[in-house]
């Protein structure tokens, strides 16, 4: 198992259907203690619970400084260390340009990209000291090609931050025994996408996707395994693509 007694926070994963979960599940598979964040307490305690016995679920806004550095004391309170952060939690809003309000904004560059500086320095002193630990940020296609299907362009804004975001946070803590990747989900079959794919659309994407289907929660899921994972010991700074060949650049 790729992550026997390693203990890995998943922040946004209680949807059940989306990255965040599928993410938690598989490390949970691969001998992983999971700390699942959310909004709502039930909801991250119902999907750590999910996971069988020895994870754990915590309400925690990662727009809030405060509330993500009390989300890492009490992981690290339960199983006495931290070595993994997937920073998963994101919203999007379908705008165009100038449909963007400041509190369309703020609200999406906030959950998205403060919330992954947040949760980072949350648990960067403790990787620290231990001299070892991995961060893997979810950005999007939509950042690196101006756009995708749903979000606008704020969120395209956020997606790109948290490449650049990650990039100096790897060359920074690089020496301190710290990695820190990024990967761009294509279009991949969630929550967010459930039902608002008609036929037609459907059908018009598939045929700029190389490999000719969307992707599913559990190919993401793979990627921040292998991010997570010793396979990854000599990978920092890296973006990892897995949209299929959506966009290959």
């Amino acid at each position: 198992m790729l992550l026997e007694d390693k203990v890995c926070i998943v922040t946004g994963a209680a949807s059940p259907r989306g990255l965040g979960l599928a993410t938690a599940r598989l490390f949970a598979a691969h001998g992983a203690r999971v700390v699942i964040l959310d909004l709502s307490a039930d909801a991250a305690e119902d999907a750590a619970a999910s996971l069988g016995n020895g994870h754990l679920g915590l309400a925690c806004d990662v727009t809030d400084k405060a509330r993500c550095l009390k989300a890492v004391e009490e992981a690290i309170a339960t199983f006495d260390r931290v070595d993994v952060l997937v920073n998963n939690a994101g919203i999007t809003q379908p705008l165009k340009i100038m449909a963007i309000a400041p509190e369309n904004y703020d609200a999406v560059l906030d959950v998205n990209l403060r919330g992954t500086l947040y949760m980072s320095q949350a648990v960067i002193p403790h990787f620290r000291a231990r001299r070892s630990g991995a961060i893997v940020n979810i950005s999007s296609v939509s950042g690196q090609r101006g756009g995708g299907i749903f979000g606008g362009p704020h969120y395209s804004a956020a997606k790109a931050g948290i490449l650049g975001l990650s990039g100096a946070m790897a060359r920074e803590l690089g020496a301190d025994g710290v990695r820190v990747n990024s990967i761009t989900p294509g279009l991949i079959e969630t929550d967010i996408t459930r039902g608002k794919l008609t036929p037609e659309m459907k059908a018009k994407i598939l045929e700029g996707i190389p490999i000719g289907r969307l992707g599913a929660a559990e190919d993401v899921a793979k990627a921040c395994l292998f991010l997570a994972s010793d396979l990854s010991s000599y990978v920092t700074g890296a973006v990892l693509d897995v949209n299929g060949g959506m966009h290959i650049h």
